[in-house]
């Protein structure tokens, strides 16, 4: 069977696009950010389909009609494979791909293959083999044509022995086992490192956002740093952590540039990344990104809050970063750079700025340095030296 992976290293695999309406509000008719993620994980889309159902058929997932209709423009756009926008059961997979004759995906395993693709740490890539271990032991699923009995015992020619199937399902349970605890060593270390910052009484800010909001280019433009940045969904996967001197408050915080969020993140990848996303959970402020020239950015930014909710940092103040002021319409162009805007019912301070350009930067650092000289209180001098605005803490990942 082709696979995510294998195509991802070749040429671009032509792919059939299916969304399928339920009645959620999120519904991405043009599925735009479907097609996005599918040129990131290497894919190429050369087809669209999408059809609504009041709920997934059970077996196939559209049903049976539309399975054909799949099939048929599959054939026509000579689709290599097909992609689906939501979450597929293995049941409902395994089907698909025997009625359709073509490798089926789902949104889920996308995200995970990009993740495998974009990590560079140690800590990140142990973090995306965990997530990938929990969504395979799901698929054990009578999937392939080897899952036949095995005989047990030495010399013995009866016996009920073990299933392939058991052998996979156990294998996978001990591999993630041990990654799990290689994961917990890794965290220990991140806990070691964030005490020796608490004991330098240093002020923690996290940069967290959507996906591709422009959070390493703004890291990058605070920080004078080189961290990676490009125009395509989750290029930061590793944490990044760096020493911004705010001269106004006359002392250094420290920044970390964090993965983004996505609708649907798969809560394995959530559960994976924990030890990453404590970053955001323990951080004294967040700035939440937000790419204003994006129509959807309200529903982006109620994505961000979910995914904070459930890692336990939606408690942390959060000072609005709205991005990307040099892509606005004059229309859309904001009266003042800084003012605030009704976040779950209760106004959040918000700072308008072009990461890219470097407008409106000044006038963050000056939102940042009241709210650090307001929590902490006044040092006698600290002597701005170049140096600190790009040093890294020993052991973070880059």
């Amino acid at each position: 069977m082709l696979t995510l992976s294998e195509t991802s290293f070749n040429q671009p695999a032509p792919t059939l696009l299916v969304g399928v309406d339920f009645g959620l509000p999120h519904f991405d008719a043009e599925l735009q950010e479907l097609g996005l993620l599918a040129e990131s994980g290497g894919l190429k889309p050369v087809a669209r389909l999408t059809c609504k159902r009041k709920a997934p058929d059970p077996a196939l997932f559209v049903g049976s009609g539309k399975a054909d209709e799949i099939k048929e423009l599959a054939l026509m756009h000579g689709a290599k494979e097909v992609l689906f926008d939501q979450a597929l059961s293995p049941a409902q997979q395994r089907n698909l791909e025997r009625h359709l004759g073509l490798p089926v995906n789902d949104r889920t395993l996308l995200i995970l293959e990009i993740f495998a693709q974009r990590a560079r740490s140690h800590e990140g890539k142990l973090q995306v083999e965990l997530a990938k271990l929990q969504y395979l032991s799901t698929r054990l699923v009578r999937r392939w044509s080897h899952l036949e009995r095995q005989t047990g015992g030495i010399g013995l020619r009866g016996g009920p022995g073990e299933t392939q199937i058991e052998l996979d399902r156990r294998m996978i349970g001990e591999s993630i086992k041990r990654t799990k605890e290689r994961l917990s060593k890794v965290k220990k270390q991140r806990n070691t490192q964030r005490r020796q910052r608490e004991r330098r009484d240093t002020f923690n800010i996290s940069l967290v956002g959507y996906t591709n909001a422009g959070k390493s280019t703004l890291f990058n433009a605070l920080v004078k740093a080189r961290a990676y940045a490009a125009d395509q969904l989750f290029a930061t996967l590793d944490t990044t952590t760096r020493q911004l001197y705010l001269g106004e408050a006359g002392r250094s915080v420290s920044l970390s540039d964090t993965v983004g969020f996505i609708r649907d993140l798969p809560h394995g990848l959530v559960e994976a990344f924990q030890a990453t996303l404590q970053e955001a959970t323990e951080a004294d402020l967040l700035l939440h990104v937000v790419d204003a020239a994006n129509p959807d950015f309200p529903e982006q930014m109620a994505e961000v809050q979910k995914v904070l909710a459930e890692i336990g940092a939606d408690t942390v103040p959060q000072l609005l970063v709205f991005n990307k002021l040099d892509a606005l319409d004059a229309e859309r162009y904001p009266m003042h750079l800084q003012d605030s805007y009704e976040l779950d019912g209760q106004p959040v301070p918000r700072v308008f700025v072009s990461a890219k350009s470097g407008k409106g930067l000044d006038v963050l650092r000056t939102a940042l340095s009241g709210i650090v000289t307001t929590a902490l209180p006044p040092v006698v001098a600290e002597i701005a030296d170049p140096r600190d605005m790009t040093r890294e803490y020993p052991g973070d990942p880059v």
